[in-house]
């Protein structure tokens, strides 16, 4: 039997979608890995192609227009590009688990949430509906939500942001899943709830020994919970190293513009926090060369004949896809 290196293996993959305007790469030639037990941190701006990497993963893209036209995911050495509905849903929940972005949408209005966590055990887990109502209870316990035998009576209008993000959170967790993928979850929350929430999240991740992706904007939020991060940008993957070398060492003109822009207490006394001048290129008319040389101070000639290929740019480990990294 062949050993598994990678609890994940994402190579090459690409996804287009169709629109009215045309076709749309919205994830191009992404390659990363994921070992069982490690927080990875997907982190870029709104559009660039996070959350559909992570629904790829799941085999939730919207069939009606979108598609991978190439590249290859396998979860515990098993190609899962191929897989048909029935094979996605034994997957989802039992082995990789989602909190979406924003729990109001993802839960349904119309059922209790003990009836929608009952479905999840009973789905995956051959229990009868008392026993799975008894787990849900358990779960909700676990995530801190208090009088769980009343709460699970409750509809979603009925919690608050942040109690209804821990539901989804339980949800998540219901089957002991292997790999938990964690869409902005502190997004639409209040600051001392986002912490909160956090902190929940990484301490049942420990308890329950996941890996975990977490796709965030925030880089603070990167710099407490992951082990390593992947900055994305247009849809591409142009810087990928740990946390540390990210934060001590970054290599890509972008994520040293995303760091400067951070208010620092150093900057008190500063007009202005630095920017990063332009735009994000229009998707439906990419440059020919690297998506940020419009952007970037340290543009070379070559940086528009041809985009530049993710590689390993110095001892520290960061691959970087620059042709003037520094």
């Amino acid at each position: 039997m062949n050993k598994i290196e990678h609890l994940l293996t994402v190579e090459g993959l690409s996804i287009e979608f169709e629109t009215d305007q045309g076709v749309v790469r919205a994830v191009d030639q992404a390659s990363f890995s994921l070992n069982a037990g490690e927080t990875l941190g997907l982190v870029g701006e709104s559009g660039c192609g996070k959350t559909v990497t992570a629904l790829s993963l799941l085999g939730l893209l919207p069939e009606a227009n979108a598609r991978i036209v190439e590249g290859s995911i396998k979860f515990m050495g098993q190609e899962i590009t191929c897989f048909e509905g029935t094979n996605f849903r034994a997957l989802r929940g039992r082995e990789i688990a989602m909190i979406f972005q924003e729990p109001m949408t993802a839960l349904n209005p119309v059922f209790q949430i003990g009836t929608q966590m009952a479905d999840v055990f009973q789905i995956h887990q051959n229990i009868t509906r008392k026993q799975a109502r008894l787990a849900s209870i358990d779960m909700l316990a676990k995530v801190g939500i208090p009088s769980p035998d009343k709460r699970i009576y409750d509809y979603p209008h009925q919690l608050s942001g942040g109690m209804r993000q821990r539901v989804m959170i339980a949800m998540a967790l219901s089957c002991g899943p292997k790999l938990l993928i964690a869409d902005e979850p502190t997004t639409a929350l209040d600051v001392t709830t986002q912490a909160q929430v956090l902190d929940l999240i990484v301490d049942l991740q420990s308890e329950f020994g996941m890996a975990m992706i977490l796709i965030t904007h925030d880089l603070g939020v990167i710099a407490e919970s992951c082990q390593r991060a992947i900055i994305m940008y247009c849809g591409n993957i142009i810087e990928s190293s740990s946390v540390e070398n990210i934060f001590r060492h970054p290599k890509h003109p972008y994520t040293k513009g995303l760091l400067g822009s951070i208010p620092k207490i150093s900057n008190a006394k500063r007009d202005f926090l630095p920017v990063i001048p332009g735009m994000v290129p229009d998707m439906f008319h990419l440059p020919k060369g690297c998506l940020f040389q419009d952007r970037c101070e340290r543009a070379l000639p070559d940086c528009s004949l041809s985009r530049p290929s993710l590689e390993n740019k110095g001892p520290n480990g960061s691959f970087v896809a620059c042709y003037n990294p520094n």
